[in-house]
């Protein structure tokens, strides 16, 4: 076959989690008491192992189309599209991403979180039933550290890769890291566990109780500095997580002001587009920011939702939206 030899870095990895999970399955069956259904099993991985060297891996055995990419990276053994599931296995789809779904929202921080001297919200909205943005805040000895970020791609692989980030540096955080060694160490174990191509964006940052700020941006969208005076872009100090593993993340160090916030987003915001295909773009964001300076976190992301919202014109949500702002009060 013409596309026999055409082997993706994908289907390359995909190849090797399937030859690990023959030899395991191998190992299961010939110890006592194997299941019956571990032969069935060998089987389906056999024949996924076949339709690769074959080239007709991630084709669909009804229709011929592709795949979606993201279920055949959660599920190497799927063999049929969405169009082309049974009503069972539909009906198994649909369970399965709502527990995904209920996982997710179970990992966002918990509500109230009220560190001494800093008022902190956020806003999480998923375009589907699984989300590939990060937002994550928890307080330690330091500080409040707070995380927002943005995983390639979509779907429920996406939403994978958000929670192997989540566990991440939920992980590293209680080792008391300097924030370019913690984002350092986090970028490595990113690189080390992903398909080549699949990378995100990240903010990750420190804030003290004497309003001191650090924090490192990884690829990310600028963080804004809202002051009286206006809101001051701060750009990206280095490069995505998951491009290379050997990286630095040089640091962005700053003091708040009573009343002074930092404002987060992911491209749910920025990449909204209304009725004329017009971007909603960052000099409008930044606009809207300057000119609620001051104003509660809580009514900074609300006057910001009503202005997406009417930009937006009620065309439906594109993007995963995430927002979060971290205001000095003390």
């Amino acid at each position: 076959m013409a596309g026999a030899n055409v082997i993706t870095a994908e289907q390359k990895y995909l190849r090797t989690e399937l030859e690990q999970r023959r030899t395991r399955l191998h190992e299961a069956l010939h110890s006592p008491g194997a299941d019956a259904s571990l032969s069935e099993l060998l089987t389906a991985v056999d024949t996924a192992l076949s339709r690769i060297d074959q080239g007709s891996f991630g084709l669909c055995e009804t229709c011929h189309d592709t795949i979606e990419a993201e279920r055949l990276m959660a599920d190497p053994l799927v063999r049929f599209c969405l169009d082309h599931l049974t009503s069972a296995e539909q009906r198994a789809l649909e369970s399965d991403l709502s527990m995904a779904a209920n996982i997710q929202r179970a990992l966002l921080p918990k509500p109230g979180v009220a560190p001494v001297g800093w008022d902190v919200r956020y806003h999480y909205q998923p375009a589907g039933m699984v989300s590939g943005d990060y937002c994550d805040l928890f307080e330690t000895d330091r500080g409040l550290l707070f995380m927002l970020g943005d995983v390639s791609g979509k779907g429920v692989a996406a939403s994978m890769l958000m929670s192997h980030l989540h566990a991440t540096f939920r992980s590293l955080a209680e080792a008391g890291l300097q924030l370019d060694r913690m984002v350092a160490d986090a970028n490595r174990i990113f690189c080390e566990s992903t398909l080549a191509g699949q990378f995100a964006t990240l903010v990750v940052g420190r804030a003290a109780h004497d309003g001191s700020v650090e924090f490192v941006s990884a690829g990310h969208l600028p963080v804004l500095h809202i002051e009286r005076d206006g809101a001051t872009p701060k750009d990206s100090t280095g490069m995505p997580l998951g491009m290379f593993c050997n990286t630095r993340f040089p640091v962005h160090r700053l003091t708040l002001a009573h009343g002074d916030t930092l404002f987060l987003y992911t491209d749910g915001l920025t990449e909204a587009r209304n009725r004329a295909g017009a971007e909603y773009g960052l000099h409008r964001i930044r606009t809207l920011a300057a000119r609620h300076a001051g104003t509660e976190p809580a009514g900074l992301i609300s006057k910001c939702l009503e202005d997406l919202q009417s930009f937006a014109e009620g065309l439906k949500q594109p993007d995963d939206l995430t927002l979060l702002a971290v205001q000095r009060v003390e």
